[in-house]
């Protein structure tokens, strides 16, 4: 098997494991608001998580950047919530007036804070220096990246079913999904170990 493939095909193992929860959740909450037909905001939207994810990868592989991994599973979850609250907020507004400005800092800061997190497990699992760890990095992106497009996909042709199939409206939808997950989520801030001194 060739090195690329391994890289590639452990980035895009990434949402089968069980620590990709908080990734699904999020993409589940980002994505609820769009049809397929909106595939170039999502696009864009995946690609700033991806995008952030790398470049937390490159900084903590040159050691510029690091965090403790109970502050980044924490931070994850704030953001996931805020998404989440977000979308309800916004569900009765129409998507094609509004920008996607402040939808899209939250993405990217979500993308850099999971990559910070990921990066510990990259840097235990990928031993050399960070010259050489480069080279990985990118096709293990790729992989993830992939993966976060399979994710979107499947969500949205939930969405289809679910709305089809219950005769849902668009805006319930989306109310019970983020309300879901913010459900979810609020229970992971207060447990976090963040709390514990």
């Amino acid at each position: 098997m060739s090195d690329f493939w391994i890289h590639f095909s452990s980035g895009l193992k990434h949402l089968c494991t069980l620590l990709a929860y908080n990734d699904i959740l999020f993409l589940i909450t980002l994505t609820v608001p769009y049809e397929l037909k909106s595939w170039k905001r999502i696009l864009i939207l995946v690609s700033l998580f991806i995008a952030g994810n790398t470049l937390a990868l490159l900084l903590s592989v040159f050691n510029v950047i690091a965090i403790k991994v109970n502050i980044v599973a924490f931070i994850i979850h704030i953001i996931i919530l805020i998404t989440a609250l977000y979308t309800i907020i916004s569900s009765g507004k129409s998507g094609k007036k509004d920008g996607i400005t402040f939808i899209a800092i939250v993405t990217s800061l979500f993308g850099i804070i999971h990559g910070l997190g990921f990066a510990n497990y990259f840097n235990n699992h990928l031993p050399g220096k960070p010259t050489d760890k480069l080279l990985p990095l990118f096709e293990s992106s790729l992989g993830f990246g992939l993966s976060q497009i399979i994710m979107v996909i499947l969500a949205l042709l939930l969405a289809y079913v679910v709305q089809t199939l219950l005769k849902l409206s668009k805006r319930d939808w989306i109310l019970i999904v983020s309300a879901f997950v913010a459900g979810v989520v609020i229970p992971m801030i207060i447990r976090s170990e963040i709390w514990v001194k």
